[in-house]
């Protein structure tokens, strides 16, 4: 039997499972005129941003696959797969962020029609959108990558060896997809978040999400194209790349169809076991956020113990000999199935990256949430001013990363060693690295579920205070939005993790490939030798340079908006009064052309710089990059997403009540402090995350050009 097919059934009953979810949340009661009406706005919009965010991105895709069909065509370069891999890839990235974001509209006003029913209401019609994001990312991404292989294998008759280095260029197009979505939708969402809240917040005295703010609308347009779309795009990249870098690792590795096949078939295990515990997220009316987040774990948990069950049955059919061809398939399964070691050790590699992805996101919650310490104390540095909650919150998120550090160490190691790789022969070990990004990635469809829910609380939360609701509705609307707070910054911290192990496993599918194709080259990556050592640096550099560039483009983009909302308060009269509506159009439009203009440079700088170092240092230099880049953007990304998150969270427990409350001096201190994180969290920190895994594909995919530069101009 094709073992791809029944990645194929998973794939389909994802993608059948979200549009269920999706029916059922359309379903609900849209609420009352004025919740009809904002709602309305803020998907309009979010709609239109999109569509001309999707323009450009189509010029860009129009140019690059150009050049591929030319550099294949004219020049014998590459192959001629990837140009039509890259538009498959960038458009089913795309389609799955756009699924995401207009259900997370439809679903913000729904989600306060419910919350008044009661709090549970409320969870679970936010958390049913969110679960349409995560089945449309997992089902999308298998979709494609399982489709090229049957097209390959049975169309092409192509050997298993020849797929496996094809197929490693096709993150290159949902790579890109996600580059720009994350970074224009993020200059976009924060731009409009800054604006509001150093004039309408802290200038004005306006309160949040008040409908007298001008730039109240494009921030809850902002939380749907950066959080939802971007955050989408950015895990289906995410997604995509483990299972293909893994799936190469098994070839390049020696354990052939079956070592490709496998990080398919666990991707495809996790779809239904995200689908089984998706139905275990509940709560009861308490609005407490540990409540709350027990309801978000249940979920989470019992999908990773479901999918460690399911890991081990598929690694002894797949590693360990059994067989569905034979007639004693079943019997051969459960017979001695823990006697052999191999098995064992194998299945402790998923393990190890399903505990790691769990550990992760614990860490993170620990050092973001209003429930524990870090956040509360920072929260109380906000009686000394802004300056000391700056420092705090700074020195918080260095702390933070050395928790994270050591899970994914931690998960190296172990998945490693249980591979059986040794400092002699890493090969195995690189592979079990490898299948451990998979494992942590596996329970994607409700992890990305409990991520995009956030921004739908968010913009529920806003809705009911521009619509009037009952204090009631409020307090669980709150409730739910802090909780939102949480589940984004521990989705980040998840995201950023499993970026780490998938650009390791990245770098060593590179090496593989580049000796695969160029037989006659051998790497030095000696760290005396000066083109790796070279390359390390630029690498560590170019995290800091990329966020430098997205954090300046929100920063103007921000002050536009600033001045924007100055001066409607200052020239529309009424206002304040709540006499005459601000022009929320204005400032929708200025954060769209911002952010269409500043996501270009972030790109080039992405694309170019794989081809610069390798055209000056060679594939030592690259190899080098690489490293620098993953080991530097993965401590600066996990600083930022921690920082940012509790600065949030810290601002949020003020206006519970403590430390004077809104609209005390101690709120504007913590309000500063969320403004310079918000670029941090939803920005840079997780754009990088898409830069150090860009920097593999496009080094990958451009090989051949620049090995043909590095022999007329390369330095050494």
């Amino acid at each position: 039997m094709e073992l791809m097919y029944p990645v194929v059934i998973a794939a389909v009953a994802a993608l059948l499972f979200a549009l269920v979810m999706a029916v059922r949340v359309l379903r609900c009661d849209r609420g009352e005129e004025d919740i009809r009406r904002i709602s309305g706005i803020i998907g309009r919009a979010a709609s239109a941003f999109l569509r001309r965010q999707y323009a450009v991105i189509a010029i860009f895709f129009v140019i690059v696959s150009a050049a591929l069909l030319v550099m294949n065509l004219c020049f014998g370069k590459g192959n001629i797969y990837t140009p039509f891999a890259f538009i498959s890839g960038g458009f089913f990235s795309a389609l799955s962020g756009y699924i995401g974001m207009k259900i997370a509209t439809a679903s913000n006003g729904r989600t306060v029609v419910a919350a008044r029913r009661s709090l549970n209401g409320g969870l679970r019609t936010a958390f049913s959108s969110g679960m349409v994001m995560g089945m449309s990312v997992v089902g999308l991404g298998l979709i494609d990558i399982s489709v090229w292989y049957l097209l390959l294998k049975y169309a092409f008759c192509q050997s298993i060896e020849v797929i496996a280095a094809n197929m490693l260029t096709f993150g290159i197009g949902a790579s890109s997809v996600a580059l720009f979505a994350r970074v224009g939708g993020g200059i976009f969402t924060k731009a409009a978040d800054v604006g509001a809240d150093l004039c309408g917040k802290v200038e004005a005295g306006i309160p949040e999400d008040d409908i007298r703010n001008p730039a109240v609308i494009a921030d809850n347009v902002g939380d749907n194209v950066g959080d939802v779309a971007g955050m989408g795009a950015d895990l289906y990249e995410s997604y995509v790349g483990s299972v293909l870098s893994c799936a190469a690792l098994g070839v390049f590795t020696g354990y052939g169809e079956r070592g490709f096949l496998l990080p398919f078939l666990i991707a495809a295990a996790g779809i239904f076991c995200s689908i089984i515990g998706s139905f275990f997220v509940r709560t009861h009316s308490l609005t407490e956020q540990r409540s709350l987040l027990r309801a978000l774990r249940t979920g989470m948990y019992i999908t990773s113990l479901l999918m460690a069950i399911a890991a081990f049955f598929l690694i002894r059919v797949m590693l360990g000999g059994c067989i569905f061809s034979r007639a004693s398939a079943i019997q051969d399964l459960f017979t001695d199935m823990f006697s052999d070691p191999y098995v064992l050790r194998m299945w402790g590699v998923v393990l190890c990256g399903l505990v790691g992805g769990v550990l992760i996101g614990r860490v993170t919650e620990y050092f973001t949430s209003e429930s524990y310490k870090p956040t509360r104390t920072l929260s109380a540095s906000s009686e000394t001013g802004s300056a000391t909650v700056i420092i705090d919150g700074l020195a918080l998120g260095m702390r933070s990363t050395f928790g994270s550090v050591v899970i994914v160490i931690a998960v190296m190691i172990g998945s490693f060693l249980l591979a059986g790789g040794r400092i002699n022969d890493i090969q195995p070990g690189l592979y079990g690295v490898g299948l451990a990004s998979v494992g942590m990635l596996s329970t994607l469809g409700i992890t990305l579920a409990t991520d995009a829910y956030g921004p739908v609380a968010d913009n529920a939360g806003g809705i009911a205070v521009m619509s009037g609701q009952d204090e009631i509705v409020r307090q669980r609307t709150d409730a739910l939005d802090s909780l939102g707070n949480t589940t984004a910054a521990t989705g980040k911290g998840f995201a950023i993790g499993s970026a780490a192990l998938t650009a390791i496993t990245l770098v060593a599918a590179f090496r593989d490939t580049i000796a695969d194709q160029f037989g006659d080259f051998s790497f030095n990556l000696d760290l005396l030798n000066m083109q790796t050592l070279i390359g390390i640096f630029v690498g560590a550099m170019l995290p800091m340079l990329f966020s430098s560039v997205t954090m300046r483009a929100v920063g103007r983009a921000a002050s536009s908006i600033v001045r924007e909302v100055r001066r409607q308060l200052h020239e529309i009269p009424g206002i304040m009064e709540r006499k005459n509506d601000p022009d929320y159009d204005r400032c929708i439009t200025i954060c769209t052309s911002a952010s269409q203009r500043e996501m270009i440079l972030p790109a080039v700088i992405t694309a170019v710089s794989p081809i610069i170092v390798g055209a000056l240092l060679g594939f030592n230099g690259i190899a080098g990059m690489l490293a620098g880049a993953a080991v530097s953007g993965f401590l600066l990304a996990v600083m930022m997403s921690n920082s940012g998150g509790a600065w949030d969270n810290a601002k949020k427990l003020i206006e519970t009540g403590e430390h004077g409350g809104k609209g005390s001096k101690q709120h504007k201190a913590a309000v500063v402090g969320d403004t310079v994180g918000d670029p941090f969290k939803d920005t840079a920190g997780p754009s990088i995350n898409i830069l150090i895994k860009l920097l593999s594909t496009v080094s990958i995919v451009f090989a051949p050009v620049i090995y043909e530069l590095y022999l007329r101009i390369g330095l050494f």
